[in-house]
């Protein structure tokens, strides 16, 4: 594991010892992007002064779905019952034949404290039901507020409180979307919930109260958070992930461009098996539930809700994108497709009449 000394020094830690790390001989990195917590393997030579002179230093190699599957398949991973390969591969094949058409639509930073949003989110809804195609889950991911409440102000807690209220009116007004749609709710940092830190607890439900007795499919979820759906795995987490990686960074290839950093940070992410590669000096978490950020066996798709620009790839058999943020002057969220294991971009555009 990469780690700092108390000098400062950058080293490679095992359950052994510490040596550090010489990188004066080291043209660049391998591909991907290298924070204080990553495992990482190091080529080199060790010196007189008993440091690695590194040659060479890259991310564990990423091990397919169906490699662990094949040594794992009988261990119950989730918690929802343990399946076989050939079933797998059975409900794979009823997705694609059955369920073609089927959508997820997801949203990340849905702001309710802004009206234009609740504008967005009927007109989503009024193009489904005017193209009769109705999304099997809505996902729903925080920031839900602009702007944080701070602590002890009545007046915005209630008015947090009111904004979920008018999200349920919302969706109660389309009564089919109500009885057939999930809806799930995944916090983001600014949103209210019992913990602060990482894995965060569902919002309180205090908040969501009306929510919850008024829509009998909505799911509030923790963050991060997980669907299974037949064979497939989908991990949702909302977290500002790529600017905590750059701001953490001890090395990356130089002169990387934007598409780069997008591959970079997906690369990272699932070769280290882990949703929060960093030591709990940069980001405290919850080490009793660890397990909620493990990315082992490697899920079907990560959705990794970033406040950084839209993408989508696929990686080793596992497709990851961030639906980008439902604000500003068009609001984009994505749908994935269970069948394709894919997703595309959705642009919703207001008609000035409409709310500006």
């Amino acid at each position: 594991m990469l780690m700092h000394s108390k000098e400062g020094k950058l080293c490679l830690e095992d359950q052994d010892g510490i040596v550090e790390l010489d990188f004066s001989q080291l043209d660049q990195p391998s591909e991907g992007l290298f924070t204080e917590g990553c495992f990482a393997l190091v080529e080199g030579e060790y010196t007189e002064d008993a440091t690695l002179l590194v040659i060479a230093i890259g991310h564990p190699p990423c091990e397919s779905r169906e490699a662990a599957r094949s040594i794992f398949g009988h261990i119950d991973f989730l918690g929802r019952g343990a399946t076989t390969l050939l079933e797998d591969k059975q409900f794979g094949g009823r997705v694609q034949l059955e369920l073609p058409d089927l959508r997820f639509f997801v949203l990340s930073d849905v702001w309710l404290d802004r009206p234009d949003t609740l504008l967005g989110l009927r007109k989503m809804f009024d193009n489904c039901m005017e193209n009769s195609f109705i999304p099997k889950v809505i996902v729903l991911c925080g920031n839900f507020t602009s702007v944080g409440i701070p602590q002890g102000n009545g007046r915005e807690v209630r008015k947090y409180q009111d904004n979920f209220e008018a999200l349920a009116d919302l969706i109660v007004s389309y009564p089919l979307l109500t009885r057939t749609t999930h809806f799930v709710l995944v916090p983001g940092p600014l949103d209210v919930t019992v913990n602060s830190v990482l894995p965060r607890r569902p919002i309180i439900s205090s908040f969501v109260s009306r929510l919850k007795s008024r829509v009998p499919n909505v799911h509030f979820a923790t963050n991060p958070c997980r669907i299974k759906f037949f064979e497939q795995e989908i991990v949702i987490f909302r977290e500002d992930l790529m600017s905590r990686i750059l701001r953490n960074l001890v090395g990356v290839k130089p002169d990387v461009k934007n598409d780069d950093l997008k591959r970079y940070l997906v690369q990272t992410i699932l070769d280290q098996s882990h949703l929060m590669p960093v030591t709990t000096s940069i980001q405290p978490t919850l080490s009793e539930y660890d397990h909620a950020f493990r990315l082992y066996p490697l899920p079907t798709t990560v959705v990794l809700a970033d406040k950084y620009d839209r993408y989508e790839m696929t990686y080793e058999g596992c497709h990851v994108f961030n639906p980008g943020r439902f604000v500003g002057n068009s609001f984009t969220f994505s749908a994935y497709a269970p069948a394709r294991r894919e997703s595309e971009e959705c642009v919703l555009d207001l008609d000035p009449e409409e709310g500006w």
